[in-house]
């Protein structure tokens, strides 16, 4: 009783100290005190240093620059939790955090979280361990779910308000759920109030993920290319009843979580191109890149408002974009000091990569459908032929062919 006492009375005083400190078990955890300016001071004693020092290699123009931006992430499980860890250790201003769903030891194998915290909620263990971290950050929870109609609401207020400056939008969502409704209301949330994010995800099989930068109007949100195989009335805890659960390996969390934060920092502090989307294949340590135009008949009211936003711009605000990216790609320092030179190169993907990453019709589980029909593969179209011997009637049958398939289609 002596020791819940003096538990409530400690945490009463953390809002009110300048050390970072929580309970783990019986034993009173103390981290350092608050630092009030970023310093490049090289002493063991700062734990900025090393991020300063992007400054001094000429990456950065002024890395403190990231105590005035503030980052929503939404979803605080392998890849959300490991998101918000990075981003605290860098010293982002302001931190929102969104989940409704409680620690398990189910989720040990992944990273982050650790055993005393199991029945926790996911944003206040969060929370805890990452003010101990760095309590420089200022942190806020918020638990619930933001697919219902209220929660929605009290969601899009919350991104709204959530800058480092008092009555600011946050400068950036990172969208680390696991389920297409919430993606869609992250999307939509976005949309409406015209607040860039990253999409973010991790697959079934736990090999492969990718995030996705979405600039509302200008790139395609993610209602304008919707998942060619989407879920039937399932969520997690149905799945988990009946014994099925999405393998995850904590690699893959990382890399994801590794791979969203560092294109986090690119933008907010204006280094490096940020990928429109970037994807990652462990079977073959493969890391697509591609850019999404939207979609002129999206579904999302919000998204068209905001073509037409994008589109009425003059083409000197349009393009400035591009501009950027290039003077990004500019190497840092053009003479080639050791003479490195590129012998040969090969991109070692097997002819066949495409037909092994396409989703054939026959292999879709029960409980899924397809969201829309897949496009006929360049492999599996019909092609005339090219010999020339073939005679005029062999020609037309095979004209003959290709229409009957299009009508199919």
């Amino acid at each position: 009783m002596e020791h819940r006492k003096q538990k409530k009375e400690t945490d009463e005083r953390l809002d009110a100290t300048d050390i970072a400190s929580y309970y783990v078990g019986s034993e009173l955890k103390t981290g350092r005190e608050r630092i009030v300016k970023m310093s490049a001071e090289v002493v063991d004693s700062n734990p900025y240093s090393r991020l300063m020092a992007l400054q001094r290699m000429g990456i950065v123009k002024e890395y403190e620059q990231i105590r005035q931006k503030s980052v929503a992430v939404v979803g605080v499980g392998g890849v959300g939790s490991v998101t918000a860890d990075m981003l605290t250790r860098c010293g982002i201003g302001r931190l929102l955090l969104f989940d409704y769903d409680k620690v398990e030891l189910a989720n040990m194998n992944r990273l982050f979280f650790t055993p005393d915290q199991a029945g926790m909620s996911k944003v206040e263990a969060a929370a805890k361990t990452l003010n101990f971290i760095n309590p420089d950050v200022a942190i806020t929870t918020h638990n619930y779910n933001i697919t219902t109609v209220d929660n929605f609401n009290s969601f899009l207020h919350a991104i709204r308000m959530g800058g480092v400056a008092d009555g600011t939008s946050v400068d950036l969502v990172l969208s680390c759920v696991d389920n297409f409704e919430a993606r869609m209301a992250i999307n939509t949330a976005c949309n409406e109030l015209k607040i860039i994010w990253f999409e973010s995800g991790v697959s079934e099989n736990a090999v492969s993920g990718h995030i996705q930068f979405i600039r509302p109007g200008e790139t395609a949100c993610f209602g304008c290319a919707p998942p060619l195989v989407v879920a039937e009335n399932i969520d997690e805890k149905t799945l988990k009843r009946e014994g099925v659960c999405a393998a995850s390996l904590p690699t893959t969390m990382g890399i994801v979580a590794g791979m969203l934060v560092q294109n986090t920092l690119k933008y907010l502090l204006h280094f490096g191109t940020v990928s429109d989307y970037l994807g990652y294949n462990a079977l073959i340590d493969f890391f697509p890149r591609m850019s999404l135009k939207p979609n002129p008949t999206c579904d999302d009211r919000y998204c068209l408002q905001r073509q037409q936003e994008y589109i009425a711009k003059p083409p000197s605000e349009r393009d400035a974009g591009s501009a950027r990216e290039s003077e990004f790609e500019a190497p840092l320092h053009e003479d080639n000091l050791y003479g490195i030179e590129l012998i040969s190169a090969d991109d070692g993907l097997p002819l066949s990569f495409s037909d092994k990453i396409t989703t054939k019709y026959n292999e879709i589980s029960d409980g899924l459908k397809l969201a829309y029909d897949a496009p006929i593969a360049e492999g599996d179209a019909p092609q005339l032929s090219t010999e020339d011997d073939v005679s005029l009637d062999q020609l037309m049958a095979q004209m003959s062919g290709m229409c009957k398939t299009s009508e199919k289609d």
